[in-house]
């Protein structure tokens, strides 16, 4: 099946969706940031079970990082075929009239400056041997427009941007580009959340209950394979129906 890179991948949605794809048949690079021991365990939750996978401790939003990153992928696991695009820095509510440039840029950084630095570097590769995928994860608060959001609405609004362009600019190489956009789902951050916020979320949810990584997970698997082939410039609301309307 090839190589993917997952960014974040050391705990979280980023984990489930490192194994989902292991077991797809993919080389998987744990990337991660800070959490060595989390992405230790990825991968030997991986090579456990039969699978390949290695970890890459690179910063997303650092340029030289992420091609040093890449040559070392490359060099260990084979050409990447996959990006998937999990990662995302803290980004609590915040007033609208306390957001300094800032704390926009942060989130920018993540979802606009490393898919386009990941891609830079592969494309060149991709568009040689006609074959690339390119999976954001984006998040319903595009549809929702969470208040005391903004800065994360926006960045992750613009990644719908980048995946309807790219699908445009990069088709006729063979390269598809696709977008996934998680409800609210119980990962190791949200261990403190209130059982009455959790509950509130869950009335708005038409199928009438929480979502799981995994199902996040199998529509990422879906994307990455070739049953995907013809899809691409999508967004999939992975979310039990909250965003119906």
């Amino acid at each position: 099946m090839g190589v993917a890179i997952v960014t974040g991948a050391s705990r979280g949605l980023g984990a489930v969706i490192a194994k989902q794809l292991a077991q797809e048949g993919f080389a998987v690079a744990v990337n991660y940031g800070h959490d060595a021991a989390g992405a230790a365990k990825v991968v030997d939750a991986i090579t456990s079970e039969g699978g390949r996978a290695a970890a890459f401790k690179f910063d997303v939003t650092n340029e030289d990082q992420i091609k040093s990153g890449v040559a070392a992928i490359v060099a260990a696991l084979g050409p990447v075929d996959v990006i998937v695009n999990n990662a995302i820095g803290s980004h609590g509510p915040r007033p609208v009239e306390e957001q300094g440039w800032d704390y926009h840029l942060k989130q920018l950084e993540f979802c606009v400056k490393a898919p386009l630095q990941l891609l830079q570097a592969v494309v060149a590769d991709w568009k040689a041997r006609g074959v690339g995928v390119v999976i954001n994860i984006g998040s319903e608060v595009v549809d929702i427009g969470n208040p005391e959001m903004s800065h994360y609405v926006g960045a992750k609004a613009a990644m719908i941007g980048l995946t309807r362009s790219w699908a445009r600019e990069l088709g006729p190489f063979g390269i598809r580009v696709n977008l996934v956009e998680p409800g609210f789902i119980l990962v190791e951050r949200h261990r403190d959340d209130s059982p009455e916020g959790i509950e509130r979320y869950r009335k708005d949810v038409a199928l009438g209950h929480m979502g799981e990584p995994a199902d996040i997970a199998n529509m990422v698997a879906f994307l990455a394979s070739p049953r995907a082939k013809f899809i691409t410039g999508q967004t999939y609301a992975v979310n039990g129906g909250r965003t119906l309307a």
